[in-house]
């Protein structure tokens, strides 16, 4: 499958931004980690601002810098949100006070659990009435995202963003499921090669390949340890800008290839 890369939108541990984390992921420039700020949802009102949760605003932040950076609106901007499990602070809230006495959820923290809430804030705050996937693919929940968005662009012969995001749980789920920093990556993709920077060819293997790792040995932990951030080698060989192959772990063994060549 083919399809072409107009943007990208990132943030994570020492990574602030695409245009700001280029340098660093080509090898460019050392990498410091340091913690991630996401910025506060200006585009929402302020009612529904109050409501959002860390991995709302970053699926929000992520989503509008890709479109900040292809100079685009979002009206007709197909979109796949993507995380490992969406907001776990929420869950830790919810599962409190079902252990409790009372046992009584509140209507905000119920309405921000369902998997699509990121999608439904991302409506009410550009606004857009494109259509909008949600997924949920465990450790493997960044490349699903990106298969399904590249997939509906070429059939839909239309954009389509992909928004990938993991934040940690706090204990005691941080136990049972360890996720490592906080990690956003967008990815604007798009059927024509028409004012994009990168072409991409994915595939699914034939065969298992062994997985593309980061050279830099935090940057490398960060890739294992967080769900979104199995993107990395991807962004890496996109900051390069050189035609290169990466493979990218799937479901049940498989692995999903992608080549990455550079376009003037």
């Amino acid at each position: 499958m083919r399809t072409y890369l107009r943007a990208v939108g990132l943030l994570g541990p020492g990574l602030p931004g695409w245009a700001a984390s280029a340098a660093i992921l080509s090898g460019k420039t050392p990498y410091t980690p340091s913690a991630v700020v996401v910025p506060p949802p200006e585009a929402l009102p302020p009612a529904e601002r109050r409501r959002t949760g860390p991995p709302i605003k970053l699926a929000l932040a992520i989503g509008l810098e890709a479109l900040a950076q292809a100079g685009h609106s979002a009206a007709d901007v197909a979109t796949v949100f993507t995380s490992s499990g969406g907001d776990g602070q929420i869950i830790h809230d919810i599962c409190q006070s079902l252990a409790g006495a009372e046992r009584d959820i509140s209507p905000t923290r119920f309405h921000n659990s369902v998997h699509n809430a990121a999608a439904g804030y991302w409506g009410i705050a550009l606004p857009s009435h494109a259509a909008s996937t949600s997924l949920c693919g465990h450790d493997w929940s960044f490349i699903a995202g990106l298969l399904e968005a590249c997939a509906q662009s070429v059939t839909a012969q239309g954009q389509a963003l992909m928004i990938s995001y993991d934040l940690p749980y706090p204990e005691p789920l941080n136990r049972v499921r360890p996720i490592v920093g906080t990690m956003g990556v967008a990815l604007l993709v798009q059927p024509d090669p028409v004012a994009a920077f990168a072409q991409l060819e994915l595939r699914i293997e034939a065969a298992p390949q062994p997985a593309t790792t980061m050279t830099v040995s935090e940057l490398e932990a960060l890739r294992g340890g967080n769900p979104t951030a199995r993107a990395l080698p991807l962004l890496s060989a996109l900051a390069e800008g050189s035609d290169k192959r990466i493979f990218l772990e799937y479901f049940a063994g498989q692995t999903v290839s992608v080549r990455v060549s550079p376009r003037a």
